[in-house]
């Protein structure tokens, strides 16, 4: 008796797309979920939890993305430096004005899967904070939110 499988793919058998995202006057968590589907290939009939199958995407006018309540001055990030007493805390409105594509690639990267495979989804993501970017030879798809 012949039982239907379920067929995997690799991540070579999967043909690799190019997206991109326009951020300006977009919810921080909306273009953040929808980059992370892209990025983990949640959008293909090809996914599979344990591979790599998704798709590049490019996030341009990152600095032009908008919060919802007071999360602009309540929402703190954090970074130790290694030395005792260096814990540095940052809240979103300066890391806006001074780093803004660190903003959404922390977004999303905190809602990739852990560990290798996440590491080589998050490498696909390319966030630049004005609408330039030099990947115009790809051909990248506009997705709209």
């Amino acid at each position: 008796m012949l039982t239907k499988m379920t067929k995997h793919f690799s991540e070579k058998e999967v043909k690799k797309n190019w997206f991109i995202i326009d951020a300006k006057d977009q919810i921080l968590g909306k273009v953040a979920v929808k980059a992370a589907n892209i990025l983990q290939g949640k959008n293909k009939v090809e996914f599979s939890p344990n591979s790599d199958v998704g798709d590049f995407v490019i996030i341009v006018n990152a600095g032009k993305v908008k919060v919802t309540g007071n999360k602009l001055v309540e929402k703190m990030y954090y970074k130790h430096t290694g030395y005792f007493g260096n814990m540095k805390e940052f809240n979103l409105k300066f890391l806006l004005e001074k780093h803004p594509d660190r903003v959404i690639s922390l977004a999303v990267k905190n809602m990739l899967p852990k560990g290798n495979i996440g590491l080589k989804m998050f490498r696909k993501l390319k966030v630049y904070a004005d609408d330039k970017h030099p990947h115009t030879a790809q051909k990248p798809t506009v997705v709209t939110l």
